[in-house]
């Protein structure tokens, strides 16, 4: 099965291209834990994903390079799902870490601003902050720049 079989229109096919990005971060550490798989199941929904249609994502051994959104926010978005699907098992390892700063990279922040959003994403999603409220005190201790 290829990726092109979960394809069905351009927006769809980008989420699905975010998702399997997002298995791969829960897949860093050699397993998918209980936790991470909620995780996935609840984010493959709001993708617009069947749950057989995120099994079947699950179960290949896609890999897929992050390309990031245009926009502020869905760039932030984006790293908010992988801080916490990286945050979901309760353990951050150096490969995990490693993943996030690169598609934050790659999502054109600075180094200095990276730092400061990791540490704003990790504490917010500890705390159960909503990622609204995480955007809205990123975009007012202009973090961005």
């Amino acid at each position: 099965m290829s990726f092109t079989d979960f394809i069905t229109h351009h927006g769809k096919k980008i989420q699905k291209e975010y998702f399997i990005h997002l298995v791969q971060v829960a897949r860093i550490d050699g397993k998918i834990a209980e936790p991470e798989l909620e995780l996935l199941h609840k984010e493959g929904r709001k993708f617009g994903l069947t749950d057989p249609e995120i099994d079947r994502i699950l179960s290949a051994d896609n890999t897929h390079n992050y390309h990031p959104p245009y926009s502020l926010r869905e760039k932030f978005e984006d790293l908010y799902n992988i801080a916490e699907m990286i945050l979901a098992d309760e353990v951050v390892t150096e490969s995990e870490l490693r993943v996030l700063k690169k598609c934050a990279i790659a999502a054109g922040f600075s180094d200095n601003t990276i730092e400061k959003l990791i540490e704003l994403l990790f504490e917010g999603i500890k705390n159960n902050t909503g990622e609204e409220d995480l955007f809205k005190e990123f975009k007012s201790k202009h973090l961005f720049k």
